[in-house]
Order: C-alpha cells, then structure tokens, then sequence
C-alpha cells in the first residue's frame, strides 16, 4: 500500500547501530518487494531472523484440475464445502490460472501452533462469516464480516478466530495487489474521485515483541509446495519498522459506490487491481435515476476476461436462485447478462443492497475438482426462458 507507516522503536538513521537499553544489538531486516526497487519496509529484530534449526517433510499444494479448458458457466455453491480445523487444511482452490488462485476456507479453529507465510502470492482474504485478529511480525489487525485482509507475499502470519463458524473467499495473486492507479495522483495519494480514502484502510498496530528462543514450526508456501521448517527464535521480535510494504485491512462496507443517471459498468466498482486481474465490491447503492433508465446491466460478451462473482449477501438484482456463498463463473467467449425477467424486475427500482465481491481475471481460469464437487450442474442453461 502506498503510504508510509510505522510501528515501535526504530533508529534516526537506516543501517545504522540500533541497540536495546541493555545494549543488545536489534537485527535489521528489509522485506521489500521487485528487488530493490518496489515497495519495502525495515524491521528490527530482537534476535537473527534467518536461525533455521530443522527441515522438515514438504506437502504438494498444487490443485488438481478437473477442466483445463472451459467455456461453460458454472455456479458453485461455497456453504457447502465442509468446514476443517486447520486454517491451511482448509483452503481449497476453486478456480486458478497462472496469475491467481482463488479458493474457498471455513476453517474452524484459530491458527496457534505454527507460523505461515506464502512466498509466492499477496494475499487478498475476504471475510464473509466469523471474526478475530490477524496477528503478524508487523503487528496486528482486528477484523470481521465484511473485511478485505491484504497480506503482502512473504508475510509472516497467525489468524485468531472468535469462534469456529468461519467463511473466507481468498484470492491469491501471483502479481501484487494495488490500489486502482485511477484513484491515485502521482503521489501515491487516493484521490477525491475514489470510492476510499487512507482513513478507510487499516493498518497494523498494537506490535506484539517476543523474545523467546525454542522451536517455531514455520509453514512457507514456495512454487505451490509446502515446506516446514523449525526456526530457533520467535518470528515475531520486532521491536519496530518503517516503510510502505506492510498489512492492512479494507471493509467493503466502507466502498463508497459511484452511481449516475444510466446504468453505470463494472469498473466503478474496482476496489483492488493487479497486471493480471482487477477486484469489484458491489455494495448497497441507489439506482440509476434516468426516468427511463434501466438498472440491470446489460447484456455483454466476456471478450477479454472470466468473469467470477461471490455472492455475499442481499437480494443480486440480476440473478435468480442466487444464495450467499454463491460463486458464479462466466468465461470469456460467450455472452451472458441478466436472468430472464430480473430486466423488467428492475425497472421503476430505486435501490439494491446486493453485496458481492467479483474478479475478472485477464486469463482463462481452470475449474478444480473440488469446484465440480460443489457445482449445482445447471446454471449454464438458467437464462433459457
């Protein structure tokens, strides 16, 4: 995210002797991004940060695909995937290509007993059901229903869960995730036109600093393998850090809608973007108040991207038999647009308070067998009249 932070202690000058008051030397580490050359932080340690005491077995995390090539409209239904224990257990990929994972979670217990961090993707959660803290090595982040998580890649993280009725739509971009340059002047500032401002996003506080020496089971996704190794400190040490590369939290109920006479497209909704990919919220709004206007979209041909919409809650204006939970596919190559009669429903309505989070991916996406096994197997004929 493009402004500056800090958290704790950290000395007047970089690279330079920074000690506790005891005298003890604290450890500096950059975490920075396309070499040296994108955005970083620097983070000071209590103890070395790189202390590996044991390699442990790996595990394949690499989806299995069901549909290599698809030209079919899909709508899955995500309530139905089983709830698990474990947090990593639990993610399940739905639909992937080679810019972006997206993947399902309901996990129910808090994750405890060992560290993550994924070394090949940003992180964009999406809290549909539960809350809790997301606790990382640059401090923590209260969250709930309705919450965007960004979690930068290499990020070094536990989630504490309030309970165990959890449901997250995660996003994961092998490209990282940024504010719309739309929104932004050549400062980095969001600007008057954006649908959010700084003061909607939410950064790290309350930097939680342990010293403590043992094992500390490390989970580190890498090129779709999980490896597990021990390291002989607590990862989080840090007594302070300053930068632009960091965590931060969005509500999409602070997405403030761009509306207008007509029937406005997609890319007002934009909340996130990649090179690969853009992120929409579509939130309580009014209609379009032409006196003739028409407020379902209308019908348009996915030429460029697959379409993927995740139904969150609300009555979705332009779909029938839609529930929350819902994830609906529609590839690029063929037209698609409002269910038969949502058109005329529309019109002479005032408001929606549809609430759904989509992704349209510039790439064709693969659908997974664990996404068949959540498939309602007749939504590519539901426009029939």
């Amino acid at each position: 995210m493009p402004f500056y932070h800090k958290l704790g202690a950290i000395p007047p000058k970089r690279h330079t002797v920074f000690k506790s008051k005891l005298g003890a030397h604290h450890y500096e580490q950059l975490f920075g991004t396309i070499g040296f050359d994108g955005m970083s932080s620097l983070l000071y340690h209590k103890h070395r940060p790189t202390q590996v005491k044991e390699i442990l077995e790996t595990i394949d995390l690499s989806p299995e695909i069901a549909i290599e090539k698809n030209l079919k409209a899909y709508r899955f239904k995500g309530f139905e995937l089983p709830a698990q224990k474990d947090y990593l257990q639990s993610r399940t990929p739905v639909l992937v290509n080679n810019d972006v994972h997206i993947s399902l979670a309901a996990p129910k217990e808090s994750q405890t007993e060992y560290f993550y961090k994924n070394t090949d993707a940003d992180e964009l959660l999406f809290v549909h059901k539960g809350s809790g803290m997301l606790k990382t090595f640059m401090g923590n982040l209260k969250f709930a229903y309705g919450d965007y998580l960004v979690i930068p890649r290499g990020m070094i993280y536990q989630i504490e869960f309030d309970s165990d009725d959890n449901r997250l739509f995660i996003v994961e971009s092998f490209h990282p995730i940024y504010t719309p340059k739309r929104y932004r002047n050549h400062f980095g500032q969001l600007l008057e036109h954006s649908p959010y401002c700084e003061r909607d996003i939410r950064k790290p506080e309350s930097l939680e600093t342990h010293d403590q020496k043992g094992d500390f089971l490390m989970k580190i996704k890498k090129q779709g393998v999980l490896h597990q190794y021990v390291y002989a400190t607590h990862p989080f040490d840090v007594v302070g850090w300053d930068g632009y590369n960091y965590p931060y939290a969005f509500s999409i109920h602070d997405f403030e809608p761009i509306t207008g006479r007509i029937h406005q497209p997609p890319p007002v909704h934009q909340t996130f973007e990649t090179s690969a990919f853009v992120v929409c919220s579509f939130c309580p709004r009014l209609y379009d108040y032409h006196p003739d206007s028409i407020p379902a979209p209308y019908n348009h041909s996915n030429i460029d991207s697959d379409e993927v919409l995740y139904y969150v809650d609300g009555d979705f204006m332009s779909r029938n038999d839609i529930d929350a939970g819902h994830i609906s596919l529609h590839p690029a190559g063929i037209p698609h647009g409002p269910h038969p009669g949502a058109m005329e429903r529309s019109i002479g309505q005032v408001k929606t308070d549809e609430l759904a989070v989509m992704v349209d991916t510039f790439k064709p996406l693969k659908v997974t067998k664990a996404a068949l096994g959540l498939d309602d197997g007749k939504y590519w004929k539901s426009w029939i009249e």
